[in-house]
């Protein structure tokens, strides 16, 4: 029950009765319930800002932290071992394939380089665990770069392989005439004695004896280049282009069993032995060229030889004799 409020009349002598206007009286309920709105907004705020207060979505949205943060924490083990991995993989191809191919290895500074703009995860920035996402995101641009660059050198390294591949067939590896047809190793590369002026020259090849008419072979894959009489001293002879900078020459044959621009295989016959042009007897003289420079043909015959009769022409063709043209 509301109090009732009593003001002294001096004039009168006696108590009169206050009365309180309505308008007051609803000006002071509204601003009764405008503060006490005020504060339960303010209790409200404070309450769902603290730990001791949670919504089904906070509680939701707490869950779903948590899993995110299990995830990365997931992925971030398996970047571990595919890191591991891939280091694996850069190691054999550093010390391995790319030695073998006689390649440079790609230096570290350039397989595990980053980013350097500043701008690509800008947009990962200013969250509470943007520390998380950009560390994780970090990682696998770097190890998509690193793995782009890994991809690249095996690509140039199974180009090799098959260049390595022809590169072996190429090399003339064998010898142009058979042990069974030969006579003898005549003379071998380096300075001899010239047959006709008596002397001492530079050989550039070998002198294999053997009857006229014995076949001659390919020593290596390629093209022939020249199959005719025109140089002179060589009298019939073919000039195979193998690649990879090498040649080989076959000189003073009976007749040819090839023609200019066919490609041979090493093995197949292409001419037969003879003395034609500046020669002393039936013979092949046979030169390799590497890069345009004469080399000695022996350092090549490891294709159809055995360590024995390596040895043995080794010795033959090392000693400074007479040549056979």
């Amino acid at each position: 029950m509301a109090k009732v409020k009593y003001y002294y009349d001096s004039e009168n002598l006696a108590y009169t009765k206050i009365k309180t206007r309505k308008r007051i009286k609803i000006g002071y309920a509204l601003l009764f319930l405008l503060a006490s709105a005020l504060f339960g907004f303010l209790v409200f705020v404070l309450l769902i800002n603290t730990p001791y207060f949670e919504t089904p979505k906070d509680r939701l949205q707490a869950r779903e932290i948590e899993n995110l943060k299990l995830q990365y924490a997931i992925l971030n083990k398996k970047l571990d071992e595919i890191d591991e991995a891939a280091d694996a993989l850069e190691e054999r191809d550093n010390n391995i394939y790319r030695v073998y191919f006689n390649k440079t290895e790609i230096p570290d500074s350039i397989r595990k380089a980053g980013f350097r703009s500043s701008q690509r995860y800008k947009a990962l920035e200013g969250y509470n665990n943007s520390q998380l996402v950009l560390n994780a995101t970090k990682r696998i641009d770097k190890l998509s770069k690193q793995l782009a660059i890994q991809s690249t050198s095996l690509d140039e390294i199974l180009k090799l392989a098959g260049a390595k591949e022809n590169l072996l067939l190429a090399i003339p590896a064998i010898q142009p005439v058979r042990n069974e047809n030969l006579k003898r190793v005549a003379s071998g590369f380096g300075y001899r004695i010239d047959p006709f002026t008596k002397v001492r020259k530079m050989h550039n090849g070998m002198d294999f004896t053997a009857n006229t008419g014995a076949p001659i072979y390919a020593t290596g894959d390629g093209v022939v280049e020249r199959a005719d009489n025109t140089a002179s001293g060589y009298g019939n002879h073919i000039v195979i282009r193998h690649g990879f900078g090498y040649e080989s020459l076959y000189a003073h044959l009976s007749k040819y069993n090839c023609h200019p621009g066919q490609r041979v295989k090493r093995g197949d016959v292409i001419g037969f032995v003879g003395s034609t042009g500046r020669s002393e007897g039936p013979h092949c003289h046979y030169e390799v060229h590497k890069d345009g420079k004469v080399v000695n043909p022996l350092n090549f015959y490891y294709g159809n030889i055995s360590a024995a009769e390596y040895v043995a022409i080794s010795q033959m063709a090392n000693q400074e004799n007479q040549s056979l043209d």
